[in-house]
């Protein structure tokens, strides 16, 4: 099998990774890759949200499978280009994409069929302009002018989310979406949310035409500081699986996903691909808190580590409608993985910085490297992004898994990095 991945960073590193070790995989290549994907896959100078170019390097490769990692090539409709060739896809077409790409879309689904999730309403760019009163309306009279979540309806790079501990904050954000255009037009409509209370976690399942196989459950950390402090990031660590949790709550959990499909399928949108599911475990049960199109990151570091079936398999058939012929099987085996930043991040930040330690890391017994934000330069590989690598370790419990991620870890170096050190550490707290 040719097997293609679009995307450069953490989370197609360890998609690469995980194909790289499938039998069926004779060729790997990547678009536009980094400098660890480039280990392992050939690599190719195609902006990864360029459908045109994409769709003709497939067809140049003649690739039987196409991976899609992130999601602005599946809002922008990769997918459906793909299987307008022939060319099988692994991701959900432009409608389905736009669960993630729009949450107002994503919000009025979940209210007409019933799935649980915060109350929200959707305000614009016009709506600000006619009368700001009004937009803050639903944050002082239906919230208390308590604190809120304040999100920019479109794509932001997992950045567009404020969740405020008071009014000004929450004002504060809304101003900067609607009159400061922060997010540019993923920020022209703001959903402003009721905050919900609770521990976060990620539930991936794979879905095709007619089936649903939850894959696993993780937990990341968004939060750039420790103890949850600080800016929102695209995440700084991940575990999985979740000690913690028990088994009631998590059966909820499958349903509130499945129920999501259902909610699709009722509405005449097929989906085919990874489903998403940020959920928050609220006294009153599951609450949905967003939708991605595609694998998280770094929760597809932790995630494919414990993929015991073969990647390659199970991704052509969920792109073929054959989900239900594959068996999905996940090792009991626990995996957490550490991201280390560029300084500043998730602000300005500074590039080409050389990045030492890699191969002993790469040694470090039973972790991997992968790369979300790197590069090369005169022989030597350097930061090129705010979150840089995420290590990942993993073993029987999460305290081996966190224990081997850092030992791993421990071994990089570049000027300004950051990490957090408090990855899964209360996990393994409340697992003694």
């Amino acid at each position: 099998m040719r097997v293609l991945v679009v995307g450069g960073g953490g989370r197609e590193h360890a998609l690469c990774w995980g194909l790289d070790r499938s039998p069926k995989v004779e060729e790997l290549h990547a678009a536009p890759g980094n400098a660890g994907i480039a280990t392992i896959a050939t690599c190719h100078a195609a902006d990864a949200d360029d459908v045109r170019a994409q769709v003709d390097l497939a067809e140049e490769l003649d690739a039987d499978l196409v991976v899609i990692g992130p999601e602005a090539p599946l809002v922008a409709g990769l997918a459906d280009e793909l299987r307008a060739r022939g060319r099988r896809a692994f991701g959900p077409g432009r409608d389905a994409a736009h669960l993630e790409g729009s949450k107002a879309f994503a919000k009025d689904l979940m209210v007409r069929h019933g799935i649980p999730t915060a109350r929200a309403v959707a305000y614009t760019r016009a709506d600000w302009d006619r009368d700001p009163r009004d937009v803050l309306s639903f944050l002082d009279l239906e919230l208390g002018g308590r604190g809120a979540v304040v999100k920019a309806d479109g794509l932001a790079a997992g950045k567009g989310v404020t969740v405020a501990s008071d009014r000004a904050e929450a004002v504060s954000a809304i101003e900067a979406c609607l009159e400061g255009g922060a997010f540019g037009a993923a920020g022209e409509r703001v959903l402003i949310e009721e905050r919900l209370e609770g521990p976060e976690v990620s539930a991936f399942a794979f879905v095709d035409a007619t089936s649903i196989v939850p894959l696993a459950l993780a937990q990341d950390f968004k939060r750039v500081g420790a103890g949850d402090t600080g800016p929102n990031t695209g995440g700084m660590g991940a575990y999985s699986p979740l000690p913690w949790l028990e088994e009631p709550m998590e059966s909820r959990a499958w349903a509130v996903v499945a129920a999501t499909v259902d909610a699709l399928r009722a509405d005449g949108i097929a989906y085919a691909g990874l489903l998403y599911t940020g959920l928050m475990l609220t006294e009153d049960g599951p609450k949905v808190l967003e939708y991605n199109c595609r694998f998280g990151d770094p929760e597809t570091q932790v995630v494919i580590p414990r993929l015991r079936s073969d990647l390659a398999e199970v991704l052509d058939a969920c792109a073929s409608d054959r989900l239900a012929d594959v068996k999905v099987d996940l090792s009991d085996e626990a995996a957490v993985t550490v991201v280390l930043a560029s300084g500043g991040y998730p602000g300005s930040y500074e590039t080409g910085l050389p990045i030492e330690g890699l191969k002993a890391a790469a040694a470090a017994p039973d972790a991997a490297v992968f790369h979300s934000g790197s590069g090369e330069r005169d022989g030597r590989v350097v930061t090129a992004g705010g979150r840089v690598l995420a290590v990942t370790g993993w073993g029987p419990a999460v305290a081996d898994a966190r224990r081997c991620a850092y030992d791993a870890a421990s071994h990089i170096s570049f000027d300004g990095m950051i990490r957090r050190d408090d990855i899964a550490a209360r996990a393994v707290e409340e697992a003694r």
